[in-house]
């Protein structure tokens, strides 16, 4: 069976560094798993890796589709699987990297996606609903019936809180029984590795600078920009650039803005781990300050024993 290596871990862990390393030692290829860098022109706030940070290693499924046009899961899977097997025929080892769950989780499943019939009358239904009571009632809509989509979706995340509901109302299924029924028998040998952080308020720390970073690179004109260019409502979803929607608007100051990107990139971190951490077949390493190399090493010996180099 053919094997592929994947990295998780929370936003500001240190994903890309890894993976870069990794396939650097063993001829690889990284595919991204995260849902927000496939997007054209979100650079700065998606963390999205440089040509620098990437040391010619080649990135796949990075900069494919404008902010402006739809992207399921279910194209994800098809263009990660076809993008992983053209790498391993190229004699090339695919490491994938991201911090989206369910696109990490759905693919290492296996998961094949059946499209449940469309309802366009309940779709439009709960666009108008989220317009009279707001997108957090809509959001609350979630809470008794699929809560963990409740807890990993954002509130005003229109799009996907109305698929999850369209979901649960054409087959009675929460989006994670909707899916595992959908699995298949693997395709390929995964060998998986989580980078975590037991010192909350290291890795909180790191988000924070993460944060003043983008701010000095220019993450407000980016923002600026993406939001006169993109209508259909994709970045007022993202962390990192939804949160200053209140601050061009003049509802609130700068400092304020900030606060609120780094709050909400702290909970996401912490969901992030609430999600790998029900996975039993990762690899958990614990960063620190001072054991990049430390971590980078154990992986290298697991990724020799599991290539048999």
């Amino acid at each position: 069976m053919d094997k592929v290596v994947v990295i998780v871990g929370p936003t500001a862990s240190g994903k890309t560094a890894l993976s870069v390393e990794l396939a650097k030692r063993f001829n690889g290829e990284i595919v991204s798993a995260d849902s927000m860098q496939i997007y054209r022109g979100m650079d700065i706030g998606t963390a999205k890796v440089t040509e620098e940070e990437k040391q010619g290693i080649v990135h796949h499924l990075i900069d494919i589709i404008d902010p402006s046009e739809e992207f399921s899961l279910a194209e994800y899977l098809e263009l990660a699987k076809k993008t992983v097997k053209d790498i391993i025929s190229r004699g090339k080892t695919p490491v994938i990297a991201g911090g989206t769950g369910l696109y990490v989780t759905s693919f290492t499943d296996n998961v094949k996606l059946s499209p449940t019939k469309a309802d366009p009358e309940y779709r439009a239904f709960l666009t108008e609903y989220a317009k009279l009571n707001g997108t957090r009632a809509l959001h609350e809509l979630l809470r008794p019936i699929d809560n963990e989509s409740y807890l990993r979706l954002f509130d005003n995340d229109v799009k996907r809180i109305s698929r999850a509901l369209e979901i649960y109302r054409s087959s009675g299924k929460t989006i994670a029984e909707f899916n595992k029924e959908s699995k298949q028998d693997p395709e390929f040998e995964f060998l998986k590795f989580g980078l975590n952080c037991e010192d909350r308020d290291f890795l909180y720390s790191r988000i924070n600078r993460r944060v003043d970073i983008m701010l000095e690179q220019g993450l407000l004109d980016e923002v600026k920009r993406i939001f006169e260019q993109d209508r259909s409502g994709t970045a007022r979803q993202a962390i990192g650039y939804r949160q200053f929607e209140d601050y061009f608007e003049g509802k609130i100051t700068l400092d304020q803005a900030v606060e609120i990107v780094k709050q909400e990139s702290r909970r996401y971190a912490k969901r992030q781990l609430t999600w790998f951490k029900r996975d039993k077949d990762i690899i958990w390493h614990n960063i620190d300050e001072n054991n990049s190399e430390e971590i980078l090493n154990s992986c290298v010996k697991h990724m020799e024993k599991f290539l048999k180099v």
